[in-house]
């Protein structure tokens, strides 16, 4: 996926609506979080194996898809609206995380970065 396409493409939706005046930084991460919500209401109080089985079926799969692209174009607006370049903050965010979580100390863990190789650390 190149994220600069579909930034494009949400500046000229955006655009041709004239809705930019209520893309504000503010508003578009509210408008994020009730996207979540709705994702996270498809998968509420379902086990992992029952939202799997959701996913499978052409109704559940089109649910899921439309909440995960509404996150996802929310997100990307937000970047776009304070300046961050979503692509660069991503790579650069992996490169501390694998930084912060050494294999040979996080592998099966799910301990905190500050926690590994303390005794207390426990095994996912």
């Amino acid at each position: 996926m190149d994220i600069s396409d579909v930034l494009t493409r949400l500046r000229d939706f955006t655009d041709e609506r004239d809705w930019a005046q209520f893309h504000t930084p503010r508003n578009l991460v509210l408008a994020l979080v009730g996207e979540v919500g709705e994702l996270a209401e498809l998968v509420q109080w379902r086990t992992d194996d029952e939202v799997r089985a959701l996913a499978r079926t052409a109704e559940g799969r089109e649910a899921l898809s439309d909440e995960l692209a509404d996150v996802f174009t929310y997100l990307v607006s937000v970047a776009d609206a304070v300046g961050i370049d979503l692509d660069e903050a991503v790579h650069a965010k992996i490169t501390k995380n694998a930084a912060k979580y050494p294999p040979e100390l996080s592998r099966g863990s799910n301990a905190k970065y500050t926690e590994l190789g303390t005794r207390d650390a426990q095994p996912s």
